[in-house]
This record gives C-alpha cells, structure tokens and sequence, in this order.
C-alpha cells in the first residue's frame, strides 16, 4: 500500500478581473475519482491545504448538469460525503513530498485563486518533479505549477518544455468564464515555457511526460488517475 497526497485548494472563491467574487472551491469529480481509484487499488490518501484549512466544495460541481444526471450526481454527493480525510487536512507548509509514493492536484477555479500564488505549493511541486514520482494535476489545478517558477527566485519554472494539459481557453469559454477571468490557464501555461497540449473541449485528455502526468477537463480525472495507478506499479 502506497501513500497519497491529495494537495487542495483552500479557497472559496474566484476572485474576477471587476474584483467580484465568484464562489467556487475543488471540483468534486476531480477529487472523488481519483480518490475511488487509489482507494479501490489498496492506497492511502493524505489531504494538504494552505493553512491546513478544510477544502471547499464548488457547489455548482454537484449539479445533475455536470454530472450526468441526478444519479449519479447523488453517487458523486456519497462518495464526496465518505473522503474523511478532507475533514482533517494537514497543513500545506509543514508537508514533504518524500514521504509520498505520488502527488494529486484535484482542480476547480480554487486553485486559481490560492495555488497559482502559493510558494509552499510552489516547492513541493518542484520536488515532486524532481523525485521522479508520479505527478498528477488535472483540470485548472495546473494553475499551481505557475507558482513553481517563483519559488526558487530564479523567475524560471521546472516545468519549462514539458508536455501538458490543462482546461482550456475554449473550455473556459464555453462555461461563460473567459470574458470575465483576470488571466486565463492556458494562456499562463504557454508564457510559463510549457508545451501546451490541447483535446478537444470536455473530453477526456490526458497528457504524459516523464513523471508528469496532467488532464485538461473533469472528463480528465479517471484517465488521469489510471495513469498515476500505472506509475506506481
């Protein structure tokens, strides 16, 4: 059995480029499938925050409209209800990634807000690249990678000339976001030095590169955990 750290956003909302805040918090589908997978293959999974907060839930990703219908929006709303370990996250600052056999960076526009600008975040993710481990970060989690390059001072992100994926700017689009964002994911990803690869918007897209292991859309999160399961061996 392997240990799992889960690493979430603490924040509750977006903050828009009129300075309006859009409430918001982790995507749930982006945490609970990886979450099943890990635990249906025997893993332990350890939750990290900024401050060690409990991670919100963006309400809006337990609606039947994102979910398939009310079904399984209720399977999502169970299984959500069960992660005990998003009751009792440790602290962002105080963790070491040596002590995980894999990181997970579950998305929603949280990390947007938190992550992107967080320098605990920001080094711990330099150090999991850097272990050889696997790495997974789906969605707008990616967001946080851009916090890596300022970490170390140098201005110049680890994750240069990597190959990735994250939500897109047609995706941020189409959920009505990007006329209103202060930046956009993508766009940052680009000037960030990384090579940006883009699936088409709301299917499944994953994206390998050495031990980074990255999903564009919630549609991402099940595919991108297979691939964190097949790292671990």
């Amino acid at each position: 059995m392997a240990k799992i750290l889960f690493v979430m956003t603490g924040a509750d909302h977006w903050t828009l480029a009129d300075g309006t805040r859009h409430p918001t918090g982790f995507w749930a589908e982006e945490a609970v499938a990886p979450y099943e997978a890990f635990k249906a293959a025997g893993h332990e999974i350890v939750v990290a925050t900024p401050g060690g907060v409990v991670p919100p839930v963006d309400r809006g990703s337990l609606a039947p409209e994102v979910n398939g219908g009310q079904e399984n929006a209720d399977r999502i709303a169970d299984a959500l209800a069960g992660m005990v370990e998003l009751h009792r996250p440790l602290k962002l600052e105080e963790v070491d990634p040596a002590d995980y056999a894999a990181v997970v960076y579950p998305g929603g526009h949280g990390p947007m807000e938190d992550l992107a600008v967080n320098a605990d975040s920001g080094r711990l993710l330099t150090a999991a690249l850097a272990s050889g481990r696997p790495l997974g970060v789906v969605c707008h989690a990616p967001a946080a990678l851009l916090a890596a390059g300022e970490a170390d001072g140098s201005g110049h992100s680890p994750f240069a000339g990597y190959r990735l994926t994250g939500f897109s700017n047609a995706e941020e689009a189409q959920a009505g976001f990007a006329d209103k964002a202060k930046w956009l994911l993508q766009d940052r990803l680009v000037a960030m030095g990384a090579d940006y690869v883009e699936g088409e918007p709301w299917a499944p897209h994953v994206v390998v590169d050495r031990n980074l292991v990255t999903g564009q859309n919630p549609a991402s999160s099940a595919p991108l955990a297979a691939e964190v399961l097949k790292r671990l061996g």
